[in-house]
């Protein structure tokens, strides 16, 4: 449990990282998207923050990081919305995404460790 406990605070801490280099990024956004895509993009990242505290607060995860993983995937989408429109210079669509990767690859190894502690469990 102890182990679950650091890798939680390195994804929300990779979570904020990520979510302060957005909104960098997205104050560049041309003032027509500033409340149209933009919007729609930090109330995603604002979603994936929300999902992390909670899945890292509550007892019973699986639904909560799924929806997190589903929050992950939108913001994926719109990133790669944002940089074929012009609006995401190809240089900030990378370092974004590759941080949105990261976020993915660590909530996959959260997921497989919350599905192995429910085996032990059912034993």
């Amino acid at each position: 449990m102890g182990v679950m406990v650091i890798e939680d605070l390195k994804i929300l801490q990779k979570v904020y990282d990520m979510i302060k280099y957005g909104y960098q990024a997205l104050a560049q956004f041309p003032k027509s998207e500033k409340f149209a895509l933009a919007v729609d993009m930090k109330h995603c990242m604002h979603l994936i923050l929300e999902r992390v505290i909670e899945a890292n607060k509550k007892y019973y995860k699986k639904t909560t990081l799924q929806e997190l993983d589903v929050e992950l995937m939108k913001l994926r989408a719109y990133l790669r919305i944002s940089q074929e429109l012009g609006f995401l210079p190809f240089k900030k669509y990378e370092v974004w995404s590759g941080m949105v990767v990261e976020i993915g690859k660590m909530l996959g190894g959260w997921i497989k460790a919350v599905n192995a502690t429910q085996e032990t469990k059912k034993k």
